[in-house]
């Protein structure tokens, strides 16, 4: 059940990025919800979201990863992993 906690943690937490720093409506951000079309994220938002995510979760994501986040879904997988590993 940890591990569950932990995964919904990490998750609100993206959430949170993305409505509290773009903007966002809340009912917009989906897990398939795409970036760019969905969210009118541009490369430089791609950015700052992922410094900030960085930030809040003390976790790393390496660019070429980040370059692959297409959806929130892409996001909230790869933040549950990340923040697993660290055992949080």
């Amino acid at each position: 059940m940890e591990n569950a906690t932990a995964a919904a943690k990490a998750i609100q937490v993206v959430n949170e990025t993305l409505i509290n720093e773009f903007e966002l409506e809340p009912a917009t951000v989906v897990p398939e919800a795409r970036m760019r079309e969905d969210l009118g994220l541009d490369s430089l938002d791609a950015v700052d979201l992922v410094v900030a995510l960085e930030k809040a979760l003390k976790v790393q994501i390496p660019e070429t990863v980040a370059r692959e986040m297409r959806t929130v879904g892409d996001v909230h997988q790869y933040i549950v992993k990340a923040a697993a590993e660290r055992g949080q």
